[in-house]
């Protein structure tokens, strides 16, 4: 039998599972931020206390975390600094010359990882073509090296102009850096991202410098810690695409690992898809710091190559630091169960983005947190049983989140503490329901008659709400959705995505050029995922990003690599520009700025579920409790999701109480259980 780890660290919990075969064994504990590995090994260690399992018999561990897209938020990365082309320093404070909030006199932008006194000038200029127009200046190298030590740099980005089609001058400054400096970190942007536009490239890279030291000594310590406790198997990390890197690579570009936690609830929720044949999904990932939202068509996630670090503007895009990585494109807002509540100078009720986290924690938690957050609104709504909280292990304080919410909320006597956080869950919600149709409405798409799969610790809570504002069909909570994330690593493939920008116009297209492109990366590709596999069946898959002569943005075309013609590249583009665009311009010249390949392991698929199932009304005996809904005081009956089977019918209101979240049936809303053991909640049939 195979025993596998899944191990996903987020701001507030950390979540470990254990599958051994056909069965999973889930632990969820507060997240250690001082040390992460801390809260892991107590997780792994419950785990094998719980079923006797044997850290010998462990053969693979998978593992997630946003420590690294924290330590940028919180500025607590390496002290960093940019070699970058004379005259170029000041690339990053300009960044895009926009306002993404054009009437704001006061807006807010993330300030540059790296201060203006560490972004150092190196003599050099590289033509965009790949030929040197002014070569490579030593001494301002070694200038630069002198300032380095002056300034106790920890870690280096190297980016310099056009090194995307010639990377020799900063190939040539690493050697100089790796000898003088051999114990400080180095990130070149010709291998973290080499592609045109250099305020992306260099922003990505100064990323990757900026978290690579912590992310290193963390990852290398979590791997080292495991093995003293005998698990001795191959460590994958999840990546922001979906996919499964080694522990190497993730090391060695861990601004790939910004969105690894989220991407695995995606690739969860697209799996639970394509087993349920849904067409349109919604997952609806809500945590204790924030919540993610990603739109699902045809069983895949949207995917993109471009991502923000640190949205300062209501993350409002554009408002963030960029970072080009290839990503599952989802939309992150401060909205998870421990976003802190409060009024502002108009007396209005917000939420977030600030989170109480771990440390102190909701107030309910009873650990130190003194501020209302979206679990206090919770538990004081009654929408969580205080005894059976996670499973438990933990029993609410419910005295102390309602005095949280009254110290902080309540502007009058008169009012109730349950209008009070009434005002808190509805605000919440309306923030992640506004979220969801703007990330749709910024890809041409639309939210309604979608299927909502809902994950983490608070997402049911709160689900049956968000289907009705985005008036979605219904909800969808998976089997172990308090740990989906987690789960999500368990479905992913091994994969790794390799991008090359090479400029060719159609009208001089060369085949043996792109030939030589796509077998160069393809070879980088296979380098890293045969790292983690041997015998795998794997999948190539290749991108061209194309646009029209004269555009600005290019659109993403799939290439058939059977077929490299310049006819079936050119049929390619125009299929994907015309869905995308309505219409073509038949006149105007075609050109290729990048092109990407990624090989992946090929992932099992689920196996189709017959829809058709008998309904059978659940009325065992079960606990009762009062329960505060939008508009009216009711009495729901708590019951354990163990005890539901296929079949069953539950009538709200109801809570679901599981292990590591609860689910919210309210008045005028059915409950039925599928065959995979998954809760569909839906509005009643009339």
């Amino acid at each position: 039998m195979t025993n596998r780890l899944a191990i996903d660290i987020g701001g507030t919990f950390t979540d470990v599972v254990l599958e051994c075969g056909e069965e999973q064994f889930t632990r969820k504990v507060l997240t250690s931020h001082d040390q992460p590995a801390d809260a892991v090994l107590r997780g792994i260690r419950e785990l094998f206390s719980e079923t006797e399992v044997s850290s010998d018999s462990i053969s693979l561990v998978l593992h997630g975390t946003t420590l690294a897209t924290n330590a940028i938020i919180e500025r607590r990365g390496a002290r960093t600094a940019l070699l970058t082309t004379e005259g170029h320093r000041d690339v990053l404070a300009m960044a895009f010359e926009n306002r993404f909030e054009q009437y704001d006199v006061n807006i807010e932008r993330p300030e540059p990882l790296i201060p203006r006194y560490l972004r150092i000038p190196v003599y050099e200029r590289m033509g965009p073509e790949g030929v040197p127009l002014r070569a490579l200046d030593r001494v301002s190298v070694d200038d630069a090296i002198e300032t380095l030590n002056r300034e106790n740099v920890e870690s280096v980005a190297v980016g310099f102009l056009h090194s995307y089609t010639n990377s020799a001058h900063e190939d040539a400054v690493a050697e100089q850096l790796a000898k003088a400096l051999p114990d400080v970190a180095l990130s070149l942007s010709s291998q973290v991202c080499p592609e045109i536009r250099e305020y992306e490239r260099f922003s990505t890279t100064c990323a990757n410098a900026y978290v690579l030291p912590l992310m290193a000594t963390y990852l290398h310590d979590l791997s080292e810690r495991m093995q003293a406790i005998g698990i001795h198997c191959p460590f994958l990390v999840m990546t922001s695409n979906g996919g499964l890197t080694t522990l190497a690579n993730a090391v060695k570009f861990p601004i790939r690992l910004v969105e690894s936690g989220p991407a695995g609830g995606a690739v969860l929720a697209a799996w639970k898809a394509r087993q349920l044949g849904v067409s349109k999904a919604l997952s609806f990932d809500m945590g204790g710091t924030t919540a993610k939202i990603c739109m699902i068509d045809e069983g895949a996630p949207l995917r993109s190559r471009s991502f923000e670090v640190d949205r300062r503007y209501r993350f409002k895009k554009g408002s963030g630091l960029p970072v080009r990585i290839p990503v599952i494109e989802m939309v992150e807002i401060g909205a998870g169960g421990g976003s802190i509540a409060h009024v502002d100078q108009l007396k209005r009720v917000r939420v977030g983005p600030e989170s109480a986290g771990s440390e102190p924690g909701p107030a309910c938690y009873g650990i130190g947190g003194d501020s209302p957050t979206v679990t206090d609104a919770d538990a004081v709504m009654g929408r969580l049983e205080a005894g059976r909280f996670a499973g438990g292990q933990m029993t609410l304080d419910l005295d102390a989140g309602k005095h949280a919410i009254v110290s902080h909320i309540l502007r009058d006597s008169r009012e109730k503490p349950h209008d009070a956080a009434r005002a808190i869950a509805e605000v919440v919600d309306e923030n992640m329901a506004s979220a969801a149709r703007g990330h749709a409405s910024e890809w041409g798409k639309t939210v309604a008659e979608r299927v909502l799969i809902a994950y983490g610790g608070a997402a049911p809570l709160h689900a049956t709400r968000l289907i009705s504002k985005l008036n979605c069909d219904y909800a969808l909570i998976p089997v172990g959705a308090g740990v989906g994330s987690a789960l999500g690593f368990l479905r992913s493939p091994i994969a790794y995505e390799v991008v090359h920008s090479k400029y060719m116009r159609l009208s001089t297209y060369d085949r043996e050029t792109v030939a030589r492109i796509i077998d160069r990366m393809h070879a980088e590709a296979k380098s890293v995922v045969s790292q983690a596999v041997n015998e795998l069946e794997v999948h190539v898959s290749a991108t061209a990003y194309m646009r029209y002569v004269g555009q600005g943005y290019e659109i993403s075309v799939p290439l058939d690599l059977e077929n490299l013609s310049l006819d079936q590249i050119r049929s390619a583009f125009e299929v994907s520009y015309e869905t995308l665009y309505g219409r073509l311009l038949p006149k105007s010249d075609i050109e290729v700025m990048s092109w990407t390949l990624t090989l992946a392991t090929v992932a099992e698929e689920p196996t189709r579920l017959n829809s058709a199932i008998e309904l059978e009304r659940f009325n065992d005996a079960c606990r009762e409790q009062a329960l505060t809904e939008l508009d009216m005081e009711s009495v729901a009956r708590c019951i354990d999701r163990e005890n539901l089977k296929p079949g069953h019918h539950v009538l709200g209101p109801a809570l679901i109480s599981e292990r590591h979240t609860t689910t919210l049936v309210p008045t005028g809303f059915e409950l039925v259980v599928n065959r995979a053991y998954d809760l569909i909640v839906r509005r009643c049939v009339a």
